[in-house]
This record gives C-alpha cells, sequence and structure tokens, in this order.
C-alpha cells in the first residue's frame, strides 16, 4: 500500500496538490482504510504528502521559486558548513560517509525510491557534523525534507543517478583529501546541478500538465457545442 501510493505521486498519477481520499485509496488499492492512514502518515513524514484541515491528506506541492530559494540556500550554506568541517573530519567518519555512499548505490541501483532521500542526507551530514553548527544544521536538515520529494521524482523519471553517485563520490574523495576549496567548490556545483535540473524537469512537466488539461477543456467545449 505504501510503495502503491508513494510510487503514484512520483510518477505523477497523483498529481501535485491534488487531496488523496483515504475512501477513494482504498477501493484503489483493494485494502481497508487503516493502511491508508498508515501509509499517507509515512508519506507526510518523507515530504510526499501534507495533512490540510479542511482537505485532509494532499500531495505536496512547492511552487518553482520556492525550490530555486530551497536551492540557492542549500548551496550556501551547505558549502560553507563543508568548509568548517573538513579541518576536524576524521578518517573513521571518512569512512562512514564512504558507507553511506555504498548503501545509496545500491538503493539508487535497485530502485528503492524511499532510502534515497534518507541516504543522501546521511552522506551530506556525515561530512558537515564534524562543523559542530547544530542550528545550522537543522535547517538543512529542513531544506532537504522540503526538496527531496522533487529531486526523488526527478532521480526516478529522468535515470539520473548515475551523476549524482559519481558527483557524491567525488565530494566524498575531496573531502578526504582535505582539499578545502574543491570540496566546497563541488558541493556548490552539485546542489546548484541539481536545482538547475530538477526546476528544468518541473517546468516541462507542469507545462506538460497545463496543455493537458487545456486541451481537455477545448475538447470538452466542442462537445458540448
Amino acid at each position: 500500500t505504501l510503495d502503491a501510493i508513494r510510487d503514484g505521486i512520483l510518477h505523477g498519477h497523483y498529481a501535485e496538490g491534488k487531496p488523496l481520499r483515504q475512501d477513494a485509496l482504498a477501493d484503489e488499492l483493494g485494502v481497508s482504510r487503516i493502511p491508508i492512514r498508515e501509509a499517507l502518515r509515512q508519506l507526510e513524514t518523507e515530504g510526499l504528502v501534507t495533512f490540510n484541515p479542511h482537505r485532509g491528506a494532499i500531495v505536496s506541492t512547492l511552487s518553482l521559486e520556492e525550490i530555486e530559494e530551497v536551492f540557492d540556500l542549500r548551496a550556501s550554506i551547505e558549502s560553507d558548513l563543508l568548509r568548517r568541517a573538513i579541518p576536524h573530519l576524521t578518517t573513521h567518519q571518512l569512512d562512514q560517509a564512504d558507507e553511506v555512499l555504498e548503501r545509496y548505490a545500491v538503493a539508487l541501483r535497485t530502485g528503492e525510491v524511499a532510502k534515497w532521500g534518507v541516504l543522501n542526507w546521511q552522506f551530506h551530514a556525515s561530512l558537515y557534523a564534524p562543523a559542530a553548527r547544530p542550528v545550522t544544521m537543522n535547517i538543512v536538515q529542513r531544506l532537504h525534507q522540503q526538496s527531496d520529494r522533487y529531486l526523488r521524482m526527478q532521480l526516478a523519471l529522468t535515470h539520473g543517478e548515475t551523476r549524482a553517485n559519481e558527483e557524491h563520490r567525488a565530494i566524498a574523495a575531496a573531502a578526504r583529501a582535505h582539499d578545502t576549496k574543491r570540496a566546497c567548490q563541488l558541493v556548490r556545483d552539485h546542489i546548484a546541478g541539481a536545482g538547475r535540473s530538477l526546476l528544468a524537469f518541473l517546468r516541462e512537466r507542469r507545462e506538460q500538465d497545463t496543455n493537458g488539461r487545456a486541451s481537455t477543456r477545448a475538447r470538452a467545449t466542442r462537445g458540448e457545442e
């Protein structure tokens, strides 16, 4: 049930901003409302669903301007965190980051979409932790949660897994070499590049959705005539 609803959101079967009716989902998936309710709560923690007091569960949405702002903030804040962290990174911490990358690579290869956001955050957080900036880390974690749904959608539908994996490995290698300037530039480029790709993907997708709705309305009007 959880995987079916998540997959439907990621692939656009359940559109952004649209309500997710528990009764309708239960009928569609052939289950009771209890697993539907549990699945929606889990998807809320993943950032894919929000709960509105009047409309119930809704597929999460961000404006393109908000997404651009999120990635601008991430690029700036995370490169600063890494700059502060690198002088204090230990071999053990770097090994932990590499281990996360191994699990992330497996999850990307096997299409385990639910793990992508968690492992992506674990990798970035493992490199930033030695900066000892807990307030900043909390801000960055919230920014990750806001953008994760769209990044997972982009990776799932455009097959950008290889690029993401290679960029992460380059960042980890520069951090291990204590090449602060290169590592920070790679993080900034990685985040900014992901943001640009994501915005281009969403603009195209939303334009297609708009054109599709306009075409449907036009056909309906002709039918009335």
